[in-house]
């Protein structure tokens, strides 16, 4: 099993817990290298989900279509695939002194508290994870193809009153203070300015490529 990570500085773990996040953008590994490139997709026999290139892409020089890259798939690429939610032992509830952990973690000697995993969820095993998500779709697509509608599906929070008069802002949560941080007047700038923060600035003007995994909490 996979596990996927998401960013405890702005609560969006917590916000995938609670269900009021159920969709993540994560960047395509080969951005288009060509002066002029142009997507392209397999074309299959019919096997669909079970072709080994399902959902792969691949770029192709305008220029010259015989020059392309290598095919390119998503990191999650199965309708319905299983996949933990990455978080440190301590968040799981897991017995600050007890020897007992998936055999697949690493730091794996002494009392959980003293382990690497105990306040980074990087070294915990998906096998230890104890909540995990199913995908129910993937595509891709720009960065700044996003809708209004998955701006909030993103974890983008729609506040009313926000301004004391009545009105309509968007904002998201900052961990650390359990707050809001901002007000926006639209979904899509109140995500430009979180996306900016979690992956890099500039980011969003960048409008990358980006594979869009939209899931649901398995129970």
């Amino acid at each position: 099993m996979k596990k996927i990570m998401f960013d405890d500085r702005f609560g969006l773990t917590k916000a995938v817990l609670e269900g009021k996040k159920t969709m993540t953008r994560r960047n395509a590994s080969i951005q288009p290298p060509y002066k002029k490139s142009e997507i392209a997709f397999p074309v299959f026999a019919g096997d669909g989900e079970g072709s080994p290139l399902w959902l792969a892409y691949c770029w192709v020089n305008k220029d010259n279509p015989d020059e392309h890259t290598k095919w390119i798939k998503p990191r999650y690429n199965k309708e319905g695939e299983i996949i933990a939610i990455a978080q440190s032992y301590k968040d799981l509830g897991y017995d600050p002194d007890s020897l007992e952990r998936d055999h697949k973690d690493l730091g794996i000697k002494g009392f959980m508290k003293d382990s690497a995993g105990w306040n980074n969820k990087m070294f915990v095993s998906a096998a230890s994870c104890k909540h995990h998500i199913r995908l129910t779709n993937v595509k891709i697509q720009r960065l700044q193809d996003i809708s209004d509608e998955d701006c909030l599906k993103e974890g983008i929070y729609k506040l009313c009153s926000a301004n004391g008069n009545g009105g309509i802002a968007y904002s998201f949560l900052g961990a650390s203070s359990n707050k809001h941080i901002g007000l926006y007047p639209s979904p899509r700038e109140a995500f430009a300015v979180l996306i900016d923060k979690i992956s890099g600035k500039g980011i969003w003007d960048r409008n990358p490529w980006v594979w869009v995994y939209e899931f649901e909490l398995a129970k």
